[in-house]
């Protein structure tokens, strides 16, 4: 989650070399997404910006959010080094293939328990004003520096 740097989404496991990631995110994680409801992504994404996916060099970003997005994939990639950390996705995997799926998802417990229970990621104060929409300048500067952490979203709705 974007908000909180919990983990809340994995699927696959994908043949490698037959599915690039957004074929991935088209067959599965698109159809999951809510109304106006966006994920960060690197520029392998692009196809799908702004509805579906932010990228750093979609032409739909606010020069004011290019700081809190790129803190949002460091978040991530801290996770994903978590995983890498096990060996199974940077080692040869060594026993029956359709067990992977299975190993890496308990690694995706494990490590989600960690967050929960001290390992906890960095804040990112995450605002994100829907396409065509924007905040306040001095609200989105304020993550850029970092003298407000807190997460803040532009959702009308404030029981989300």
């Amino acid at each position: 989650c974007i908000l909180t740097g919990e983990i809340v989404w994995i699927c696959g496991p994908y043949e490698c070399g037959k599915w690039n990631d957004i074929s991935i995110f088209r067959n599965a994680l698109m159809t999951e997404l809510g109304p106006n409801e966006r994920v960060e992504a690197d520029d392998g994404y692009i196809g799908e910006h702004p509805r579906h996916i932010k990228c750093p060099k979609g032409f739909a970003n606010q020069e004011q959010t290019l700081f809190m997005q790129q803190r949002v994939r460091n978040r991530q990639e801290t996770v994903n080094k978590r995983f890498k950390n096990w060996g199974i996705l940077k080692e040869v995997y060594r026993h029956a293939i359709p067990k992977h799926g299975d190993v890496f998802r308990a690694i995706v417990v494990i490590t989600q328990l960690s967050i929960t229970n001290g390992e906890q990621l960095f804040e990112c104060g995450y605002k994100d004003p829907p396409f065509g929409v924007t905040g306040s300048s001095s609200e989105l500067d304020q993550s850029k520096d970092g003298s407000e952490d807190s997460d803040i979203s532009f959702d009308e709705d404030s029981s989300l």
